[in-house]
């Protein structure tokens, strides 16, 4: 099924799995804090990545791994605002989301040149985040997390019971509850994705469950989005062990791949060019049964 997802500037049309690229700029993200340590080095990394197929960047300046703590809204913007400009003015045409929480600075980076707000608590940690959205004209992520980044079970400092009952029927609740909200806050449907939050507070098992089952919250009809990659659930599934973040590259293809097949239709994802190439080789071959008939021949499903 083709997909429509408004946002600032247009109407994205999503008929393939479309993959973002991470543009982290915070010293303290589990994979790459620290590595765009400049203005231009995010911009370069960010422009590298849509070379290598990136439909989409995600520029964030408050990491969000376990046990994090929270970044104040000036260093945000001191850190994500430039980056998003100088893309602009490197004349980067592919969509840019924010990654944040906080509506100030979401306002900022979409005076910045972003179209999207990626907020993972589903715009309930800063009340006013609707409303910067809705007046801007925004495409916004809402995902589920089932503890806050200083809550999160896989933090040694903070240890909490994992999330209860049928994690996709309180995932999909969830997430039917924040899109109604939305609306009646000024963000139609039409600009929102959701994201189950894979890795936000779950166990192995029901991340795992929440990919199989992809299809039930692509049946609230809105875009799925897919974070997985070089988290460390990825890594205790691909190589049945603890590793590092840079270890996680092919268990996370290979389950962006498998949660393609179940719905999702945004990977957002560090490793562009083997997400980018895996995601439509598999298009190639079994988007047909997903999408209602066969990839268009000769144009490889491309959107």
């Amino acid at each position: 099924m083709t997909l429509t997802w408004d946002i600032l500037g247009g109407t994205l049309t999503i008929s393939r799995p479309l993959v973002m690229g991470i543009v982290n700029v915070t010293p303290d993200s589990f994979s790459d804090g620290g590595a765009y340590v400049s203005v231009g080095s995010a911009r370069d990394a960010a422009l590298r990545m849509v070379a290598d197929g990136a439909d989409m960047l995600d520029v964030g300046g408050e990491s969000t791994r376990p046990g994090a703590s929270p970044v104040a809204a000036d260093e945000q913007i001191r850190r994500v605002a430039p980056v998003i400009r100088a893309l602009r003015d490197a004349g980067c045409g592919v969509p840019i989301s924010v990654d944040t929480t906080s509506a100030e600075v979401a306002a900022e980076a979409l005076r910045a040149g972003a179209a999207i707000v990626n907020d993972v608590s589903a715009a309930t940690d800063d009340p006013e985040m609707l409303g910067v959205v809705a007046r801007a004209g925004a495409g916004l992520i809402l995902m589920h997390r089932a503890q806050t980044p200083a809550q999160d079970r896989y933090s040694d400092q903070y240890r909490q019971p994992p999330m209860a009952g049928d994690v996709v029927k309180g995932v999909y609740a969830f997430l039917a509850d924040r899109l109604g909200t939305a609306a009646v806050s000024g963000v139609p449907q039409d600009r929102v994705a959701l994201d189950p939050g894979l890795g936000f507070g779950k166990t192995v098992e029901q991340n795992l469950e929440l990919i199989r089952r992809g299809n039930e919250l692509a049946n609230l009809g809105r875009p799925v989005v897919s974070g997985i990659s070089r988290k460390s659930f990825a890594g205790r599934v691909g190589l049945g062990r603890d590793s590092e973040p840079r270890e996680r590259v092919w268990g996370s293809v290979g389950l962006a791949v498998a949660h393609s097949m179940r719905g999702a239709r945004v990977h957002r994802v560090h490793d562009v060019k083997p997400h980018a190439e895996a995601l439509r080789a598999a298009w190639r071959v079994f988007g047909f049964s997903m999408d209602g008939g066969a990839p268009e021949a000769g144009r490889g499903g491309e959107a």
